[in-house]
């Protein structure tokens, strides 16, 4: 047996290949309409039938670079995530995640590890007012391009610049951005996941067009009013005091219950009361009427009261019970006609057989889920008093998404800003105790001294010794959140850490040759792995493309003198060390071969190992077939 070798290009160094994916998922469903892996659409119309809409001109929202931007999203990223635990809180044991890099790329990079699995994501995108920054994708080679950008590349950054209004492509840059992000977000989701999404005027018609595109009309669950600011804008037109949440689930069908009930506020807890000692505890009185439209001829009759007073159905209106049914209701005590007996009739509703909760509403005000002053507010006071962001998402409006769409689960914010997101699932959860984690995103975009509108924010990452970076002041963020809401509720003990990655290209060498220097460059390719990247950087960028859980646990032993990790409980092994003798080999993969009994995982076992470490191809395949004969099959070498 000889190591399959993983190079730069091989399926293991990239993301998820959602195109063939969807072809096998074509094939499952339709094998005839596959001739030889291609897709024959004839006979794919033909097993559709009427279904196929042919038209030259439909219903839909379309723009110059949609084809584009939906075949963006399909291109797989050939990037890494590389871990920073000196950035970190509590590295060891935390399952929430900081993501530095751009969004597109990392969610690219998360699909093999993450898709199907979180249960609410969370943005606050750009609202395109012509000051906002919308990042240039590349789609010949978007690392490069966000290494470039960012200014990892021979140090030098190309400049950032906002989408302005006379850029001529004003909405149309903005929609390529958003597109193939939400594409890849939703395979992010679980089946009953649900994604909110704040917005103001100038994109919402766009917004809910691509939305409804890539998750279904039949997902849309609501459009929300939140209310953002409680005093009154002057200096427009008319004073705007609300944006929107848009919702969508990503299977209605599957989760028709998409949104959880709302805890019960001590107003609507106050209007239970108990006036004629019922026996079966605190109750309130609701309308014994319904709408006349749908009733039935026995829910229309005279209602006559236990003191023999008549009672007629309003007009346009009927009894919400039966003749036979409210009599049953009356004699039981269940209907309330007023302590003198006199009043309309009404239904008792009980406190105790009623779902505590109450159903969101379509608007929400400021008192429950407060406003950007407030959130303003609350992150000074973090932040000693600087006003670091202009207009920050509230806490408080995170957790009313996290009442109603995630008792648990994963929730994902890709473009966390200021960091609001992870602050408010820390918060949340030390309240209702909640198995809960986060993945934030950021891009690290430049903060400038010469700019007024982050200064204040550059000045204090000066003062602060960090990089002046959004990304910085998220991750600041999260370090103050967190200790805060450890004084807030002393005795939580939960998780308030999280790991930090940063995007970057892969640790594995891609062929470049110097036409000037072939020599040479067969010379420095005898190495696959890139200098300066450590074992931890590969041992990483592993459980992303052999989709593993960022989080997963990894311990490690010396078998043979040789560093071996084993990832998931024995799910994958690597051992990446720079030499193993050809005397090394028997006692390495007997050793590998005796830890995976011990850790027995439930599948098979991948087993990766440093190429250029192997004394001679002897070696390699003693060892390879050694694992082999011992129920390990998947070896690979790097």
């Amino acid at each position: 047996m000889t190591l399959k070798k993983i190079t730069a290009g091989a399926p293991e160094t990239q993301s998820a290949d959602l195109v063939g994916e969807n072809v096998e998922t074509l094939k499952a469903l339709f094998p005839e309409a596959l001739v030889e892996g291609k897709v024959d659409f004839d006979v794919l119309k033909q097993l559709l039938g009427g279904q196929v809409d042919e038209r030259e001109e439909k219903f839909g929202l379309n723009w110059h670079g949609k084809r584009r931007a939906r075949q963006l999203a399909l291109t797989p990223s050939t990037g890494t995530l590389r871990p920073c635990p000196e950035e970190s809180v509590d590295w060891e044991t935390t399952q929430n995640l900081m993501i530095e890099g751009d969004n597109l790329e990392v969610l690219k990079l998360l699909q093999k590890s993450y898709a199907g699995k979180v249960k609410l994501i969370y943005i606050d995108p750009p609202y395109n007012t012509g000051k906002d920054f919308v990042y240039p994708d590349d789609f010949q080679d978007n690392i490069r391009n966000y290494l470039e950008i960012t200014g990892q590349v021979d140090g030098e950054g190309r400049t950032l610049s906002t989408n302005t209004e006379a850029s001529g492509r004003f909405h149309t840059d903005w929609l390529n951005m958003m597109y193939p992000r939400l594409k890849l977000a939703r395979n992010l989701l679980r089946e009953d996941g649900i994604i909110f999404i704040t917005i103001g005027d100038n994109e919402l018609h766009s917004l809910k067009s691509i939305t409804e595109d890539i998750f279904g009309e039949d997902n849309h669950v609501a459009t929300f009013i939140w209310e953002k600011r409680t005093n009154r804008e002057n200096r427009k037109l008319v004073s705007s005091r609300h944006d929107y949440v848009l919702c969508f689930c990503k299977n209605a069908s599957s989760n028709p219950s998409a949104l959880a009930l709302l805890p019960m506020t001590d107003d609507a807890l106050a209007r239970y009361k108990n006036p004629d000692n019922d026996p079966r505890g605190l109750w309130k009185s609701d309308p014994a009427t319904a709408q006349a439209g749908h009733a039935t001829k026995s829910q229309f009759y005279t209602l006559i009261a236990p003191n023999g007073r008549k009672h007629e159905p309003p007009s346009g209106r009927c009894w919400l019970y039966s003749a036979d049914a409210m009599k049953t209701a009356i004699a039981e005590g269940r209907i309330w006609f007023g302590e003198d007996g006199n009043n309309v009739p009404r239904i008792k509703t009980y406190l105790t057989s009623k779902e505590r909760g109450l159903n969101a509403e379509s608007i929400w005000f400021a008192e429950q889920t407060s406003t950007n002053e407030s959130a303003k507010n609350d992150l000074k006071a973090l932040f000693d008093g600087i006003a670091v962001f202009d207009t920050p998402k509230p806490t408080e409006l995170i957790a009313q998404m996290l009442r109603l769409a995630s008792p648990e689960g994963i929730v994902l914010d890709f473009f966390a800003g200021s960091g609001t997101t992870g602050h408010a699932v820390m918060a949340q959860t030390a309240t209702d105790q909640k198995p809960r984690c986060f993945i934030c995103v950021q891009l690290p975009e430049p903060l400038s001294l010469d700019d007024e509108a982050t200064r204040a924010a550059a000045d204090f990452c000066n003062s602060h010794g960090l990089p002046r970076l959004i990304s910085e002041l998220t991750k600041e963020r999260l370090r103050r959140a967190a200790r805060k809401v450890r004084i807030d509720n002393p005795l939580f003990a939960g998780d308030l850490g999280f790991r930090v990655f940063k995007l970057d290209s892969s640790n594995i060498r891609t062929w470049e040759p110097r036409r000037d220097d072939l020599g040479q460059t067969l010379i420095d390719n005898l190495e696959h792995l890139k200098s300066g990247r450590t074992e931890q950087d590969i041992l990483y960028e592993l459980l992303l493309k052999l989709g593993l859980d960022l989080c997963v646990p990894i311990e490690q032993k010396s078998i043979a003198g040789k560093t071996v990790h084993s990832i998931g409980g024995g799910v994958l092994f690597a051992c990446l060390g720079d030499k193993i003798g050809v005397k090394d080999v028997e006692p390495l993969a007997l050793g590998i071969v005796e830890w995976r009994k011990a850790l027995a995982p439930a599948g098979e076992s991948t087993c990766v190992l440093r190429d250029s470490a192997f004394a001679n191809d002897v070696a390699k395949t003693n060892l390879a077939a050694i694992l082999e004969q011992h129920g390990i099959e998947k070896v690979r070498s790097l």
